[in-house]
């Protein structure tokens, strides 16, 4: 691993550092500074010419300052002759923005994708992308890892006997299945409708969930009017106890404070692609090292051996 070179923006330095810890690799320091009129410069210090350098950003609030921090990290690395640049990106924000269902109305996934690559992206490795098309919209090729395993492996230390794994909504019931396979329970999902960022109606559970052990699987939460809804239908069911796993812990907006008062949630499980605040974070919130397999994505990019092989017994 000598000829790689590894940088962290501003969003998430911990994961970072945690990430280089597995690779025993160092983290090299950046230097960001911000002038008079309130533009950023960055300089990557640490020589980059003929190495392949990995750039570790997640896009989270604020998000347009990490997006212009990440993308002033690429043309930096560009400019001094990096042999290959990879995105690392445990959270692309602007996957959410991934259709034209109003007049008018930009598709930010896809010109964001535009932007990284312009400016000098020769790669990209993301975590959990919000839809399957924003794989799509990258003209470079991207490494599209998810967290099932990490979330299977804590969740197989509990009695499973009873359990239910259950989708929010039927376009995340696929990433439900595969999770339901590797628990080795059945699958239920919600009948979703939504009417805006923070309100959306959950008519019916489709399953059985009565007197069942659930666990509410979703690749995000933010502002949790979602899981909200689908504890009321959930209660409405009779369901015995519940548990929330997500990839992206957002919580923005008091999300966890009102996910964790709910009496019969028992546990809030998310991984570590967002910083989530100390001082934000509830006895019921568990959250798991998504580093490790970064890490060894990395590794394997960086060697030119197969990502998907990491998959194989998934």
């Amino acid at each position: 691993m000598r000829e790689i070179a590894v940088f962290s923006g501003s969003a998430h330095p911990e994961l970072a550092a945690e990430i280089c810890a597995q690779l025993e690799v160092p983290l090299r320091p950046v230097r960001m500074r911000r002038f008079a009129n309130d533009c950023i410069e960055v300089q990557l210090q640490a020589n980059c010419r003929e190495r392949d350098v990995f750039l570790i950003q997640p896009l989270v609030a604020p998000v347009q300052e990490n997006l212009v921090e990440l993308l002033l990290m690429l043309d930096a690395a560009r400019g001094a002759s990096a042999a290959r640049t990879t995105v690392v990106l445990p959270h692309y924000a602007y996957a959410r923005s991934d259709k034209k269902d109003a007049p008018r109305i930009s598709i930010g996934a896809r010109l964001v994708a535009d932007l990284l690559v312009a400016a000098g992206a020769s790669r990209v490795l993301a975590m959990t992308l919000h839809s399957p098309q924003v794989h799509g919209f990258f003209s470079v090729p991207v490494d599209h890892l998810h967290a099932l395993r990490e979330l299977a492996a804590y969740f197989r230390r509990l009695d499973l006997s009873n359990s239910v794994v259950v989708s929010p909504d039927l376009g995340n019931a696929k990433e439900a299945s595969h999770f339901a396979r590797l628990l080795g329970v059945p699958v239920a999902a919600g009948a979703k409708q939504r009417f805006s960022d923070d309100k959306v109606t959950i008519s019916d559970v489709i399953g059985d969930v009565t007197g069942k052990d659930v666990i509410v699987l979703d690749d995000e939460i933010a502002r949790g009017s979602t899981v909200i809804e689908l504890l009321d239908r959930l209660r409405e069911r009779d369901a015995r106890s519940i548990r929330v796993a997500c990839t992206h812990g957002l919580f923005s907006s008091g999300a966890l404070g009102r996910i964790g008062e709910q009496p019969d949630v028992q546990e809030i499980v998310c991984t570590n692609t967002v910083p989530v605040p100390n001082g934000e974070r509830t006895p019921k919130l568990t959250v798991l090292s998504i580093a490790p397999a970064l890490a060894e994505a990395m590794r394997r990019i960086h060697n030119g051996e197969s990502v998907s092989a990491l998959f194989d017994a998934s």
